[in-house]
């Protein structure tokens, strides 16, 4: 259907995959074996995608030449629309095919920062990560919570989510960037108007089971202190949370999510891998890495999409103009149009 699926390859990459999955010692290898069928799985929704895709044309043509040859008028608007809902679903499926990037088809670590507006700005980095999440529930992808640290008085400083499914960081790095909200502020007992900011870092996972980014144990730093709530307070009577710092680079990463201390080292060292494969892109560019985007402030006029609940309420992003009235519906995680308006822009459609 289309110049830039292979799809009788693919098909051909399913069966190879199908009898390496039949072998006996398959998983005598738990890594490897998860990976390609993790690996199977996306080539087979892809695949059965563009069948349906097929089918659906298919029966559209075999119903455009029923109607013209019975002169059928009655098929009229049930075929316009039918010729629309294809339309649509082959422009965005084609759009994926331009996710063709080393990275694009991989899970990916999103991390939101507080930027300018103090307790608002952390309410927001929660709101943000809710945003986020409703995205992935409602995509039926994989989110896990792989990090979260609290406001002094409400919210979160930070927080990192890891979204899987097909194409997950091509789409989330359309989201790198400062983010703005307006609002009559919660926090002011003036109840007055308070915009606020954050930053959002994409960045694909790196595939630790290939050796593709090494941390070497003399190569890192391990402590491990107390989780705190809201406010500060410890949470934990036992020293649960991890902080790595990884030596040769200076880079720190820590998690307090979980109560158990392996579960927060096994997530701050995904964390660290995903930041080391960035820091090497970087490097091998010799620029700013287009993984995660110009690193900016999160304050005024750096801004990519700005929300407004007062005086009115909008959701506008700055490098497409597409918009939403509807700020409930975006904030609980219907941002596919504004990721795809992007990334039409950003590939030149």
């Amino acid at each position: 259907m289309s110049s830039g699926f292979d799809l009788i390859g693919k098909e051909k990459s399913i069966d190879q995959l199908n009898r390496e999955a039949s072998a006996s010692d398959f998983w005598d290898d738990p890594s490897n074996a998860q990976r390609k069928m993790q690996q199977l799985g996306q080539l087979q929704q892809s695949v059965d995608s563009w069948r349906e895709m097929q089918s659906r044309v298919a029966d559209l043509l075999e119903l455009t030449d029923l109607a013209i040859e019975n002169s059928d008028d009655s098929l009229f608007d049930e075929l316009t629309a039918e010729s629309e809902n294809v339309a649509a679903d082959l422009a965005r499926a084609e759009m994926q095919l331009t996710l063709s990037g080393p990275y694009d088809d991989r899970p990916a670590i999103l991390t939101i920062h507080s930027g300018a507006g103090g307790t608002d700005s952390h309410d927001w980095v929660e709101m943000l990560l809710g945003m986020y999440a409703g995205w992935a529930t409602k995509s039926k992808r994989p989110v896990q919570v792989l990090d979260t640290a609290y406001g002094d008085e409400a919210g979160l400083r930070t927080g990192t989510l890891e979204i899987g499914g097909p194409h997950a960081f091509g789409y989330l790095s359309a989201e790198v960037g400062v983010h703005r909200l307006v609002r009559m502020s919660p926090f002011d007992p003036a109840r007055r108007r308070q915009t606020s900011f954050a930053r959002v870092e994409v960045l694909p996972t790196a595939l630790d089971d290939e050796g593709e980014v090494e941390i070497r144990p003399d190569d890192i730093k391990m402590d491990f202190f107390r989780s705190s709530g809201p406010g500060g307070q410890n949470v934990q009577k036992v020293a649960s949370a991890v902080r790595i710092t990884h030596l040769p680079t200076g880079l720190v990463v820590s998690c307090q999510t979980e109560r158990s201390q392996h579960q927060n080292r096994d997530y701050a060292l995904r964390i660290l891998r995903a930041r080391l494969l960035a820091r090497r892109e970087e490097e091998r560019a010799e620029h700013l890495s287009q993984l995660r985007g110009e690193r900016v402030s999160a304050e005024w006029g750096n801004q990519i999409r700005s929300y407004v609940l007062h005086p009115y309420k909008s959701v506008k992003d700055h490098r497409t103009d597409y918009q939403s009235g509807n700020t409930d519906a975006v904030l609980g995680g219907e941002i596919d149009e504004f990721i795809e308006a992007y990334l039409v822009t950003k590939l030149g459609g």
